[in-house]
């Protein structure tokens, strides 16, 4: 199979892969990667079989940098509704590989951006998109491959590692994906099959059951603490006896949360744990 490659200068440094099986949608991200100064080289592929022949390829410079134990790609900018092999099961095929590419989405399909954040990517890019949109996509590239080779970013590295491994969450306002982190959580809501997100600059509806977020966010300090309340144990300034049972005062905006008899027990311990016991 011949690739399609387009090059800039040498001063552009990441290799990146475009896949779109649209003709038209893959002309439109590869011209817009090329236009971005810190893009080198860029590979085109129209179907997802083709985009991970890529990594088999014989291209010599894609050979120097795995003999160097670098991924065969910098990142994978791809389309998701394709036929045959969707975007989706090539990007689980590539996020198994080690080192793996970085990935990106840029689809018109904005359901499947939870499963799109599941796989790690770092960016969800809706159709149509305009070139300043693509350009914080290839920044947020440049930031993972920074935060990777930075010594902070090594196992036990202690709390920057965590600060870096923070997760984003894809939340859709008048058709634009936002990405919030998850280090801007205070407390979550559940809410149905929903939870609620309340963050310092608001609150945002997501479809995830709270019971999922508990578990994923578990070991980045949050704890549940009633069957309808999820919080970051770090921001609990106060567990106190109030009307009905135990409370908890979230922050310095004075936020008063219940505890559930049942989490009561187990928040203590943590609390103590964390030498925040009050």
């Amino acid at each position: 199979m011949q690739f399609t490659v387009s090059a800039h200068e040498d001063t552009r440094q990441l290799v990146v892969l475009a896949v779109d099986d649209e003709l038209n949608g893959l002309d439109e991200l590869t011209h817009g990667l090329r236009n971005n100064p810190h893009i080198h080289r860029v590979f085109k592929a129209s179907d997802a079989s083709d985009a991970l022949r890529l990594f088999s390829h014989d291209d010599p410079e894609l050979a120097a940098r795995r003999a160097r134990g670098l991924p065969t790609v910098d990142a994978v900018f791809a389309d998701i509704d394709m036929p045959g092999l969707s975007g989706m099961e090539m990007s689980r095929v590539i996020a198994a590989m080690n080192p793996s590419p970085i990935l990106v989405f840029v689809t018109g399909h904005a359901e499947e951006a939870v499963n799109a954040f599941d796989l790690g990517a770092v960016d969800y890019v809706l159709k149509p998109f305009q070139q300043d949109r693509l350009d914080r996509s290839v920044a947020r590239v440049r930031e993972k491959l920074a935060t990777a080779a930075s010594p902070a970013a090594a196992p036990g590295a202690g709390p920057e590692a965590v600060k870096n491994d923070d997760e984003v969450i894809p939340v859709e306002l008048a058709g634009t994906t936002k990405l919030i982190p998850r280090s801007s959580v205070r407390w979550v809501e559940a809410q149905g099959d929903y939870a609620r997100l309340f963050t310092t600059e608001g609150s945002h509806l997501v479809r995830i059951p709270l019971a999922q977020l508990e578990e994923r966010w578990e070991k980045a300090g949050f704890v549940r603490i009633h069957r309808s309340f999820l919080v970051a144990l770090q921001l609990i300034t106060e567990l106190r006896m109030g009307q009905g049972g135990y409370q908890v005062v979230i922050g310095n905006e004075e936020k008063v949360l219940p505890v559930s008899r049942r989490h009561t027990r187990a928040l203590k311990d943590r609390l103590v744990g964390s030498g925040r016991a009050g």
